[in-house]
């Protein structure tokens, strides 16, 4: 006998959680899957896993800097088993603590596998369930090439997992997942070798980003090669061997590749139901995550949209409020900010200058290069990028952009003057902060002369 609920939702990632928890608080009976472990990519083998060990990496400068401020610091040493354990035990309470969250709201967790047997039905766990509505929200996995000895080589996934920390590490991908494990790698010791087969790291982000931020990995020893194809991978000796589309090699101990991500939407009966996929497998939708089948919904980076944690978050509250709610709204993807947690890190929200070009026309750039206060005693040689983008016309900020320390954050608030269409005007009447590095973005009054 079928059970019956009103929302059934596949994957327990950051989108699905809350458009359960949300649904289950207007009242539905809702019930969630999820096979491996509450709490999605972010939680689990992503966003926080990831940020923890980029905290653990800049210890490795913060011990240098520290003595030209008057410390004396004995010689470090670092443990990777420990760092993984302790990281381990923090993953394992947010795992937790997602499952407390979805219980409180009165959400039904089944651990298991689940798919589609029709349009209203699911198949989990040995159990039938029908439901009015079905939410896929199942994310993405990383995708490994299919190349000669591909198997010697690990994923984003297996990062998190290693044994011990590499001697020599090659990192294959020029993303912002690529650029972010090797400034770990670099950071804890590890000899690093960045490999990208087109012109520069970071496609899509703004020309000035791309270009300072590869010039600062490699100030810090990380060597970064562009226009570089991989043609196999070889294990021998207890060590492997990548050899490069020129017929060179590179000798290391590990090998990361990533390039790129894939939905997971394959074998759970959604061509069956007639559920529109692209052809990377992501799910069609409609502004409202809406599939071709009218009572089947798709949130986060299954759908392929823009694949970030809050973004998938947004979708599946706004699906929540739309379908249990009686509160229709549509998620805006437009100026979303984002970071790439490398060394320094990246902020961005806004058009690059590229696109700003293509979209306005005419348009004013602001930029400034300096070295941050925190290095004219530390000694060290790295610098800050800040780069703001305006319509000529309107004097609207389309672009927001910085590399350096602190980014992230600084960003994250500079995301609400773009989001309102704030003007350079309105940007130049606000009161410096001093000192800070974030003054200079309310300080820039010359703009760059055209390039």
């Amino acid at each position: 006998m079928s059970e019956e609920v009103d929302l059934f939702v596949i994957g327990a990632g950051s989108g699905g959680v809350r458009a359960a928890r949300i649904a289950s608080g207007y009242g539905a009976k809702v019930m969630i899957a999820e096979e491996f472990r509450v709490g999605g990519t972010c939680v689990i083998r992503g966003c926080v896993p990831k940020k923890l060990l980029v905290y653990a990496a800049h210890f490795s400068e913060d011990f240098e800097d520290a003595e030209n401020y008057g410390w004396e610091v004995a010689r470090p040493t670092f443990d990777w088993a420990r760092l993984i354990a302790n990281k381990d035990k923090e993953i394992d309470r947010l795992n937790l603590a997602y499952k407390s969250t979805l219980s409180k709201a009165g959400v039904e967790l089944i651990e298991a596998r689940a798919e589609l047997v029709d349009r209203n039905t699911i198949s989990v766990a040995g159990r039938q369930v029908t439901a009015e509505i079905i939410l896929i929200a199942t994310g993405s996995w990383p995708e490994m090439p299919k190349l000669p000895g591909i198997e010697h080589a690990i994923s984003s996934n297996e990062c998190f997992h290693l044994a011990k920390l590499p001697e020599r590490v090659v990192v294959v991908g020029g993303g912002y997942i690529a650029l972010e494990f090797a400034g770990i790698f670099n950071g804890l010791g590890s000899k690093t070798t960045v490999l990208y087969r087109g012109e520069q790291v970071l496609r899509g982000f703004d020309h000035d980003v791309r270009n300072f931020l590869a010039d600062e990995l490699r100030k810090k020893g990380i060597s970064v090669r562009c226009r570089t194809d991989v043609a196999r991978i070889d294990k021998a000796a207890g060590a492997l061997a990548v050899t490069l589309g020129d017929g060179t090699a590179i000798d290391c101990d590990q090998v990361l590749y990533a390039t790129g991500r894939r939905p997971l939407s394959r074998n759970m009966g959604l061509e069956k139901v007639g559920v529109g996929l692209d052809d990377v497998g992501a799910i069609k939708v409609d502004g409202w995550s809406k599939t071709s089948v009218p009572n089947i919904y798709a949130v986060g980076d299954c759908t392929n949209r823009l694949n970030l944690t809050p973004v998938a978050i947004r979708e599946g509250h706004a699906f929540a409020d739309s379908v249990f709610g009686n509160k229709p709204w549509m998620v805006d993807h437009a100026d979303c900010p984002s970071a790439v947690f490398t060394q320094p890190p990246v902020g961005s929200v806004g058009l690059s200058e590229e696109r700003a070009r293509e979209r306005y026309g005419e348009v004013e750039i602001y930029r400034e290069s300096f070295r941050p206060m925190k290095h004219t005693m530390s000694g060290r040689s790295e610098r800050t990028l800040m780069k703001l983008v305006i319509d000529r016309k309107s004097q609207a900020v389309v672009g927001a952009h910085m590399v350096g320390l602190d980014a992230p954050e600084i960003i994250q608030t500079l995301a609400i003057a773009v989001k309102l269409k704030a003007t350079k005007q309105q940007i130049d009447q606000t009161i410096a902060i001093h000192p800070t590095a974030a003054e200079e973005f309310v300080t820039m009054r010359t703009p760059v002369a055209a390039e």
